[in-house]
């Protein structure tokens, strides 16, 4: 049960332990046997200190949502960042899916995994995947020269190989196979399929 007197904290840093009990919570038990009572007892609040932050569970979920796919976000476009070397830059990228799928939050399953059909979360989900495809289709077509479209293609393919092998391994049971071997595996397959598309110049 939640004390009676809660710590008063800065909203925005509130706001951040109120999402981070959600996601445990969401995570163990999926949106729909979650109830607002078991986050709020997760991040030691009141229920009314709660709803003074999220209007609904939907209206948490969906904050839940929106912080899980900007994380991946950022940790993939930080990956095609990080080097000018393509196949690195392929392997930062692979590395960037699988570790977000071997994080302990177990985040991912908003992303890949919900249990929530709602437009709204589609949406979302949709909306997050087209902004990493068009990240990795503009690096492709700077590099390459193809159109948008075929890179764009290309693009859909290297993440889409990213998510399934990243979840496959986890399913599969971590102790089969090494995180480090599986990136590697992973990485190496989607560096010689893109590596048949030559740079320009």
């Amino acid at each position: 049960m939640a004390s009676s007197r809660v710590l008063r904290l800065p909203r925005d840093q509130r706001r951040a332990q109120l999402l981070q009990a959600a996601i445990d919570v969401f995570t163990a038990k999926g949106y729909h046997a979650a109830a607002m009572d078991d986050i709020a007892d997760a991040a030691g609040v009141s229920k009314p200190v709660l709803y003074q932050h999220f209007g609904s569970k939907l209206d948490l979920y969906l904050a839940v949502l929106d912080a899980s796919c900007d994380r991946l976000t950022t940790e993939v476009e930080q990956a095609l960042a990080s080097t000018e070397d393509n196949a690195e830059r392929v392997s930062a990228t692979m590395d960037a899916y699988f570790d977000y799928v071997a994080r302990a939050t177990g985040e991912f399953r908003f992303v890949f995994e919900s249990d929530l059909t709602d437009d709204r979360v589609q949406d979302r989900i949709n909306a997050a995947q087209e902004e990493i495809a068009d990240a990795v289709a503009g690096v492709i077509t700077e590099d390459t020269g193809l159109s948008l479209d075929q890179a764009k293609l290309l693009a859909i393919s290297l993440v889409g190989l990213a998510q399934v092998s990243a979840r496959y391994w986890l399913n599969a049971g971590p102790g089969r196979l090494d995180l480090t071997e599986a990136k590697q595996l992973a990485s190496t397959l989607a560096w010689r399929g893109i590596a048949g598309f030559p740079r320009t110049g």
